[in-house]
């Protein structure tokens, strides 16, 4: 009888993405805590909604702002430094958010997050590309953008409750806090697919032949400077505007419900602090479990032989056609039946949340960090206009027209899947 000798490969890959997983839960924890704050900030400072929107909205201004720079510091050091340096940083300016008391302290601490957040997902495309073969791309990109609304679907209840009990500085030392220890862990267990001890060569070649970039991210790799004719080239193509356009029209819905969410329940739709908590997690529930079913969706059909184009863009188009029903929840009395709506729409942005999976198959080959950089950050100017319109909107206490907003905004990007993208296949300079 042959025995068989064949190296079985590892999957080493998989604990990178459990990593990806924790970092992302702590990101948007970090981005978003303030939003179970701002009844208590608003008390103790007098700060009325349409200045909360400014501060609320501070972290876009930076966080797309630096996008286009972060995507080129990330083609320039490798995940396993530059990750742990903004995530301990970040959470250090997290911290101190609990020493602010003017709005012009909360807006610049506010900022400085947004700053040193703007690298982290373009970071984790590049891990994605060097770790998983395409026909995982789309469930790893799922599953670790899954996390964003995990923290708020299981943990924002919990954070209602420690302003209630401790107040809300207490937010902010424990996220803050959680994020420094990551970031050294990161640090001491990550690595790249060919620095990895873990990986053996079975999984290596198993996840190259599949189309994983190796190198991507590893020290050695090209470091060109930088031109204006790169710049140029990642916004003068109709299918790359196509894929910005469409996952700005995704986060402006996630930021409605980062921000402004659990002031609508308490304010508009007058629920207590515990109704309140728990009922602003349940459709960050929707959400999570819209994102993981939109990776597992999206590679199904690539095995069942659909093209790459159609097999990434249809769980996009579909969830946002379902998160345009936020506007349903403008038609109940009821505030347990606009939450059912809320859930079903934010289920929706889930199922249309792995517009990053699409990077690696459009954008020019060297320019991956680069490209990554200009979708995160137009799609990202969301995080400044949101916040500051629904706050106007909202002005005199009625939230109806800003959730109309929502829903246009995410036909919009119905739109641009549709007619703009056209086959997925990376752009040629």
């Amino acid at each position: 009888m042959k025995i068989d000798t064949a190296e079985k490969p590892t999957r080493v890959r998989y604990l990178m993405l459990a990593m990806m997983f924790v970092t992302v839960v702590i990101n948007y924890l970090d981005r978003n805590n303030i939003s179970t704050t701002v009844s208590a900030i608003k008390a103790e400072f007098g700060i009325d909604n349409a200045r909360m929107g400014l501060i609320l909205g501070a972290f876009g201004w930076t966080y797309a702002l630096f996008q286009i720079p972060g995507g080129w510091l990330v083609d320039r050091m490798t995940p396993r430094l530059l990750l742990p340096i903004i995530l301990i940083l970040w959470s250090v300016a997290t911290l101190s958010t609990s020493l602010a008391s003017t709005v012009a302290a909360f807006f610049i601490i506010r900022l400085m997050v947004g700053l040193l957040e703007a690298p982290a997902y373009s970071i984790f495309n590049q891990v994605t590309t060097a770790w998983f073969p395409n026909r995982e791309r789309a469930t790893a990109v799922g599953t670790f953008i899954s996390a964003q609304f995990l923290g708020p679907a299981f943990i924002t209840g919990l954070l209602v409750l420690m302003v209630a009990s401790f107040g809300w500085r207490s937010v902010f030392y424990v996220t803050g806090g959680a994020g420094v220890v990551w970031g050294i862990i990161w640090y001491l267990v990550y690595r790249g697919p060919r620095e990895s001890k873990l990986a053996n060569q079975a999984e290596l070649n198993e996840i190259e032949a599949g189309g994983a970039i190796l190198d991507f991210g590893r020290i050695g790799q090209s470091k060109t400077k930088f031109t204006w004719a790169d710049f140029l080239t990642v916004f003068k193509y109709r299918k790359l505007w196509g894929i910005y356009i469409g996952q700005f029209t995704v986060t402006s819905s996630q930021f409605f419900f980062f921000t402004w969410f659990p002031t609508y329940l308490a304010e508009y739709r007058h629920l207590s602090v515990l109704k309140t908590g728990i009922y602003a997690s349940l459709p960050f529930a929707g959400a999570w479990a819209g994102a993981l079913c939109s990776g597992f969706f999206s590679d199904a059909l690539l095995k069942r032989g659909f093209t790459l184009g159609t097999a990434r863009k249809t769980p996009i188009i579909m969830g946002l056609l379902i998160s345009s029903t936020i506007v349903m929840a403008n038609f109940v009395e009821s505030p347990e039946l606009a939450v059912v709506f809320f859930t079903i729409s934010l289920f929706g942005n889930g199922l249309a949340s792995i517009g990053w999976s699409l990077i690696s198959s459009a954008a020019p080959r060297r320019l991956i960090g680069l490209t990554g950089g200009a979708f995160n950050g137009i799609s990202n100017l969301s995080g400044i206009v949101t916040p500051i319109i629904i706050g106007y909107l909202a002005e005199n206490g009625n939230f109806a027209p800003g959730l109309v907003y929502i829903g246009c905004v995410a036909l919009v990007g119905v739109f641009a899947y549709v007619t703009m993208i056209g086959k997925l296949e990376p752009v040629e300079p």
